[in-house]
């Protein structure tokens, strides 16, 4: 799937008062949209993932899946600030034509979840079924339910929060300060701060992941003093995300992740999440250090409309991606009892 370029060519005013000239998103879109235009799935995408959910959500999103291109309309945006086709530190600037870089504003989640409406307006598209995210595509999720709470049906929130902790904010710092050691971070090119970066996918991975996680899957044999499983693992990840991705937009974003707070301007994150009237579905993984239960409970509980379910996984934050299966299945659970409540209101309607 060739992810589209989608243009927007007035300023766009950013939550700090900073401007970009025009911006580019980039996006796939799977499926067609009915007659009714009732279809709608939109996903949003977490820290380093792009616009196509088939290849990192492939257990839940495709042809024959949970969400299937031949029943629903999917729709699937590349964030503000990252490098799938979206406009970046990487991307040109309107004024001179050289890359921010440096240079390139800091954004928020609602700067991000900004350029998701321009887009869900380019497309036509005023209703959406569900509205679906894990990490940071759940932190977009959330906070875009509150801004428009009558554009969505269901929304569902997987491993995410409704403000980050001073843990994750830790953690990525951590990694921001691995990128800062690496003296190239300094220049003004696009290979700047690539063995920071490496070494901060490795601090990550402690968080996505735990000590049961590593015991299991790092083991080694007990003949070994030194090139031990889990060292090069870290190593491996490292190297995987260097290639793909570059050390800026990792910078940018993991900002915009410490920046999320629905409370922020609404008095309380209780308040703000009282906005939500989309029937909620919050999936916490049992094992998440770094999204913890309780920020779900957290969720569940300022969301009137709302249901918590807690699936149990090996593999820590890494599970919103991982554990498919149950996914679809507390998925299903739920859109089956949403639809046995509209059933009943629809023949109550009819016997009045």
């Amino acid at each position: 799937m060739s992810t589209k370029i989608y243009t927007y060519k007035k300023t766009v005013e950013l939550e700090s008062g900073r401007k970009l000239q025009g911006i580019n998103l980039g996006y796939t879109t799977f499926g067609k949209l009915n007659v009714d235009k009732s279809n709608v799935i939109w996903i949003t995408h977490a820290l380093t993932a792009n616009a196509n959910p088939e290849e990192w959500w492939n257990g839940l999103v495709g042809k024959g899946k949970f969400f299937n291109p031949e029943k629903h309309f999917i729709i699937c945006a590349n964030v503000l600030g990252s490098c799938y086709g979206s406009t970046g530190p990487l991307s040109k600037k309107v004024a001179d034509e050289n890359p921010y870089y440096h240079n390139f504003p800091e954004i928020t989640i609602r700067d991000i979840v900004k350029g998701l409406d321009l887009l869900r307006i380019h497309l036509g598209v005023d209703k959406i079924h569900t509205l679906l995210g894990g990490s940071l595509g759940g932190q977009q999720a959330v906070e875009w339910a509150i801004q428009q709470p009558n554009l969505f049906e269901h929304l569902f929130l997987v491993a995410t929060n409704a403000q980050h902790s001073p843990w994750g904010k830790a953690f990525n710092e951590s990694q921001r300060l691995a990128i800062k050691s690496d003296r190239t971070w300094f220049s003004y090119s696009d290979d700047a701060g690539l063995k920071g970066l490496k070494t901060a996918r490795s601090i990550a991975l402690l968080s996505y992941r735990n000590y049961n996680t590593y015991n299991a899957t790092q083991q080694d044999n007990n003949v070994k003093t030194d090139d031990f499983k889990a060292s090069s693992y870290q190593n491996y990840q490292g190297e995987k995300l260097v290639e793909r991705f570059n050390a800026f937009s990792y910078w940018y974003l993991s900002k915009a992740m410490d920046s999320h707070n629905v409370g922020r301007g609404r008095n309380s994150v209780k308040e703000a999440l009282g906005f939500i009237e989309a029937k909620t579905l919050v999936v916490a993984i049992s094992s998440d250090i770094l999204f913890p239960v309780l920020e779900s409970e957290t969720l569940h509980k300022g969301i009137e409309n709302s249901e918590l379910n807690i699936i149990d996984s090996l593999y820590g934050h890494d599970g919103f991606l991982i554990e498919t299966e149950q996914l679809k299945e507390v998925f299903e659970k739920f859109y089956k009892a949403n639809n046995k409540v509209k059933t009943v209101i629809k023949r109550l309607k009819i016997a009045i």
